[in-house]
């Protein structure tokens, strides 16, 4: 998927002028494409050139950087989370509802592994790869980002509508299934896979 580009970023003052306009539309795209709850304390959030966009802005928007070095930087930082050819990559969003066991909440994530976590495409499961605690995770403010690589045949099944896609967790006492993915989340999703075919 072609990387975020320092000609794709508005300047902060039009950005702060409008983010209310582009923080209301990236929350019906999300919701419509992009944001798959798991159980009551997780969300899936996949990621493409949408959604890492409004990001960098926001970042730039509250840290105020102009220098065209530093954001490059940004941006190479989170062109790293895009797409690429078979794998999709996505944020594992933890909902913390009360702030005094933050800690405690993390902690019980700590030990959660690839293996736990699994896209389910009929009879297939694909494992997520999960990437925590790097630095540049860190420096994004993400808990944990998850790779899911699809070979030829998972992209097939993918494309099978007709086949019921979801993701499920067990992770200790903490086992869920998501909804059926709709077609339009799986649409989504096979379209930042053939894009990044297009691309590379």
């Amino acid at each position: 998927m072609r990387p975020l580009t320092l000609d794709d970023l508005l300047p902060l003052d039009e950005f702060a002028g409008r983010r209310a306009e582009f923080f209301e539309s990236l929350d019906r795209y999300l919701d419509r494409y992009r944001r798959v709850r798991l159980g009551p304390s997780l969300t899936l959030l996949f990621e493409n050139r949408q959604t890492l966009w409004f990001r960098v802005q926001e970042l730039l928007r509250i840290a105020r950087l102009t220098q065209p070095e530093l954001v490059q930087q940004e941006l190479d930082l989170y062109n790293r989370l895009l797409p690429s050819r078979d794998r999709l990559q996505a944020a594992l969003l933890i909902d913390i509802p009360d702030e005094a066991k933050t800690a405690e909440t993390l902690a019980f994530w700590q030990t959660l592994s690839g293996d736990s976590l699994w896209l389910v495409l009929g009879e297939r499961q694909i494992a997520a790869r999960l990437i925590t605690c790097r630095p540049e995770d860190h420096s994004i403010g993400a808990a944990h980002w998850l790779q899911f690589t699809l070979d030829a045949t998972s992209r097939q099944l993918m494309s099978d509508f007709h086949r019921p896609a979801c993701f499920e967790i067990a992770h200790d006492a903490y086992r869920h299934q998501s909804a059926l993915l709709s077609d339009d989340v799986r649409q989504s999703l096979l379209e930042d896979l053939n894009l990044s075919d297009k691309d590379d």
